[in-house]
């Protein structure tokens, strides 16, 4: 019964960058997860779907390392970042500083300053977090996560609180950097039309365990319009109880 983060030498000689064994996790008399497995490849984009209270931010809480695990195993890479739906950024920080906090030395500035040019802030390095917009701010939880070269990244909901345009243009911009940083990425999300538009595959978690998995065989970008898009809209949908 563990929660192992792998070295690097290890997590580059396993074939998944995360193993999840017989994962149980309950609160009270109430079972959370029950005897889950899970493998996420390296470099793999996971999409994890459910209704409220299926589990799903508890499944992330634990790979995270925020919650110990105490039934079943979970080995992940040491090299861990969360996004959270709430940027939580520290408003009496700079945006350079809250993207370099709990890191030692100011060569991180240097490191900071260029992820920052990654996800569109160059120009807001000494921005207060109250001055930034909602997607300004999330790009700043974003960096302050990839500075940390991550071989995980999971994401929570990241763009719910965000409006339409600008969800699509995090959207992009989360591929964008996927594919230029080579992590696993686990994004808890609620919208079929997003799991589909970034994963490779798409979980639904209900009542605590993986009831369906679907592969995403589609070449990016994706469309909407696309009827291998729509099809496999049609099937999550209806996985999910949801009808048209």
């Amino acid at each position: 019964m563990s929660a192992n983060p792998l070295t690097k030498a290890e997590f580059e000689l396993a074939g998944n960058a995360v193993s999840i064994r017989h994962f149980t996790r309950g609160f009270g008399e109430t079972t959370v997860l029950r005897n889950l497995n899970l493998d996420i490849a390296p470099g793999e984009f996971v999409a994890l779907l459910g209704h409220s209270g299926s589990g799903k931010s508890t499944l992330l809480r634990a790979l995270a390392g925020l919650d110990t695990v105490e039934e079943g195993q979970i080995d992940r890479p040491s090299a861990v970042s969360v996004v959270f739906q709430e940027h939580r950024l520290l408003p009496w920080k700079n945006v350079t500083d809250n993207v370099t906090l709990g890191l030692d030395g100011k060569e991180w500035n240097a490191q900071a300053e260029a992820i920052l040019q990654e996800v569109g802030l160059g120009h807001r390095l000494e921005a207060w977090p109250l001055t930034l917009s909602g997607g300004e701010a999330q790009r700043a939880a974003l960096a302050r996560a990839l500075i940390r070269e991550p071989k995980l990244l999971m994401l929570d909901e990241p763009f719910a609180a965000l409006d339409a345009l600008t969800r699509l243009r995090m959207q992009k911009l989360v591929l964008d950097l996927w594919k230029r940083h080579d992590c696993a990425v686990l994004l808890v999300t609620h919208d079929v039309d997003e799991a589909l538009a970034l994963a490779d595959r798409a979980l639904v978690l209900e009542r605590g365990e993986i009831r369906t998995e679907v592969e995403i065989p589609l070449t990016r970008p994706r469309r909407h319009a696309d009827p291998a898009f729509e099809a496999l809209r049609e099937r999550l949908l209806h996985v999910l109880g949801v009808t048209s």
